[in-house]
C-alpha cells in the first residue's frame, strides 16, 4: 500500500474518530431526492434509487400445510426440521402474524414455538406494512434462476412476488426483482429472459399504472443481477464468474429498456477476497460488463467485523464511488446488521459476526453516508439462514440442541427495523447526521 493510500485512510478515520456524539448537521444528501429526478421529470416517488433504503427479501420459508407442497424449506436441514436440525439462527417472533405453523421446537416453558410460511399473502403483507411503519423504502424480490426448472418452486416465486406486488401497491413502497444467477447452468439466460418477458406482460413496469411503485433509475425500470464475478459461485461449468451468461442478460435487458444494478464481489477492483481470480482477460472482460450497467453494488455480506470496518473498508468503498462517479455510474453501500450461520453450517466456520445492539450496523451506515452515499442497500429483510435479518425476531428462543441467538434483552423485537428507518431519514437529510446510534424514546418492554 503506498503512503498515499495510508495517508488517506489516517485522514478518514480522524475525521470520523473526531465526530462528536451529538448531532450535526448533515454533509450533502439535503438534495438526493431533487437530484434524483434530474432531466427524467417528477413523474413519481420512485422514479430514482437516490434518496432510497431498500431492503433485499428472499420469500423462500415454507411450511407444511401451506399449499406450497414445499415441506419446510429454508427451515429444514437434511429434510428434517426438528431440534438439531435447522438452518435458521434466529426464530422470527410471529405475534403479529395471521397465520402460523407449529413446530417441533419448544420455549423453555415447554410451549411450542411457530414460524411463519413466505407462501402466504397475509406473511408478504404483514413485512411490507413493516417497511412502511419503520420507513424502509421497499424491497428487491430475490429469484434464483436455477430454480426455476423445478415447478413448485417457480410457482412458489410467481405467487409470493405477486403477494409483493399487491403489497407494494397497498403501502406505497418501491418494488423491484433481484436475479441471482448463483449455481445457474450454462444457457440459463434464457430462462431469465423468458422470465423477465412474463412479467413484463403480467406487471406495467414501464407505465405503472396499475403497479405505481415498480423502481426506476435513470428514467427507466430498475432490475438487478446478483452473482457475477464470484469465484466461489461456479460448480462445474466453463463460464468463470459467469460473465458469458452475464454479458448475454445484460444486453438482453438493456434491448428490453431496462437500468440495471449488479452486486459484484466486495474486493471486484483489486479481485481480492472471492472475486473472480482467473488471468488478466476475465479481469478486463468482468469490468467491461460493469461498465455495462447503471448501479454497482458490491456485496459486503460478511466481509468484516464491526472492528475491523473501521480499518481499511471506509476508504474502499470511497474508492469504489470515485472509480463509479468516474465511470458515469451509481453506486450503492450494502449495509448488513450481522451475520451468524451455525445452524446452517452445522458447525463454527468462523463467519459470524456480532449485532452488538445495532452498533455494527449504524457504523456502516454513518460512515457511507459520510462518505457521500445517496442510497443504500440493507441486506436482508428476512434472511434468517445467514442471519442478516431485519424484520422482528424473539429475545427468548426455542430450547434444546439447535442454539438460537436471541435478540439482546435491551432492545425490543423491532429494534433493526426501526434503526433501519432511521437511517433512511439520515440519508435524506430528514435527521441530523451522527455517529452515534439514535436511542428510542420508548423503554423497551
Amino acid at each position: 500500500m503506498n503512503n498515499s493510500i495510508i495517508l488517506s485512510i489516517c485522514i478518514f478515520l480522524v475525521i470520523v474518530g473526531s465526530l462528536p456524539a451529538v448531532d450535526t448537521p448533515t454533509k450533502g444528501n439535503a438534495s438526493i431526492l431533487d437530484d434524483a429526478t434530474d432531466g427524467i421529470g417528477d413523474i413519481g416517488r420512485y422514479d430514482s434509487y437516490k434518496g432510497l433504503i431498500m431492503t433485499g427479501y428472499q420469500g423462500w420459508f415454507n411450511a407444511p400445510g401451506d399449499g406450497a407442497d414445499k415441506d419446510w424449506t429454508h427451515y429444514q436441514k437434511n429434510g428434517v426440521f426438528k431440534p438439531g436440525h435447522c438452518t435458521i439462527d434466529f426464530w422470527p417472533d410471529v405475534t403479529e402474524y395471521e397465520k402460523t405453523y407449529k413446530t417441533a421446537f419448544q420455549y423453555a416453558d415447554g410451549s411450542p414455538a411457530y414460524v411463519f410460511s413466505s407462501y402466504d399473502a397475509s406473511t408478504t403483507d404483514l413485512h411490507f406494512k413493516w417497511m412502511a411503519d419503520y420507513g424502509i423504502d421497499g424491497a428487491f424480490m430475490q429469484r434464483f434462476i436455477h430454480q426455476f426448472t423445478k415447478p413448485n418452486i417457480k410457482n412458489h416465486y410467481h405467487v409470493v412476488f405477486e403477494s409483493a406486488m399487491q403489497a407494494a401497491t397497498k403501502y406505497n413502497r418501491a418494488i423491484s426483482i433481484r436475479y441471482d444467477l448463483t449455481g445457474m447452468a450454462q444457457g440459463y439466460s434464457q430462462v431469465l429472459l423468458v422470465d423477465i418477458d412474463e412479467m413484463i406482460k403480467k406487471y406495467d413496469m414501464f407505465e405503472r399504472v396499475n403497479y405505481p411503485t415498480f423502481l426506476h433509475h435513470n428514467g427507466k425500470p430498475l432490475i438487478a443481477i446478483g452473482g457475477v464475478g464470484f469465484s466461489d459461485d461456479i460448480a462445474g461449468i466453463d463460464d468463470i464468474g459467469y460473465l458469458d451468461e452475464a454479458e448475454i442478460i445484460i444486453a438482453g435487458l438493456k434491448e428490453r429498456g431496462f437500468s440495471i444494478m449488479m452486486r459484484i464481489p466486495a474486493r471486484w477492483r483489486e479481485f481480492g477476497g472471492n472475486a473472480v481470480v482467473q488471468d488478466s482477460k476475465d479481469r478486463i472482460r468482468l469490468h467491461q460488463i460493469i461498465k455495462m450497467c447503471d448501479i454497482l453494488m458490491p456485496w459486503h455480506v460478511g466481509a468484516y467485523r464491526e472492528e475491523s470496518y473501521r480499518k481499511v473498508w471506509p476508504q474502499r468503498i470511497t474508492d469504489d464511488m470515485n472509480w463509479c462517479q468516474s465511470n458515469n455510474m451509481d453506486y450503492v453501500p450494502v449495509i448488513f446488521p450481522g451475520f451468524s450461520r451455525f445452524n446452517l453450517k452445522g458447525y463454527d466456520d468462523g463467519s459470524f459476526r456480532p449485532r452488538n445492539n445495532g452498533s455494527f450496523f449504524w457504523l456502516q451506515v454513518s460512515s457511507a453516508i459520510h462518505i457521500g452515499a445517496k442510497m443504500l442497500f440493507l441486506a436482508q429483510f428476512d434472511e434468517m439462514d445467514e442471519g442478516t435479518q431485519y424484520f422482528k425476531c424473539v429475545r427468548k428462543v426455542p430450547v434444546g440442541p439447535s442454539p438460537f441467538i436471541p435478540y439482546e434483552e435491551d432492545i425490543q423485537s423491532d429494534h433493526y427495523l426501526w434503526l433501519a428507518g432511521k437511517a433512511g431519514e439520515m440519508l435524506r437529510g430528514e435527521m441530523s447526521f451522527s455517529t452515534r446510534m439514535p436511542e428510542r424514546a420508548v423503554p423497551p418492554g
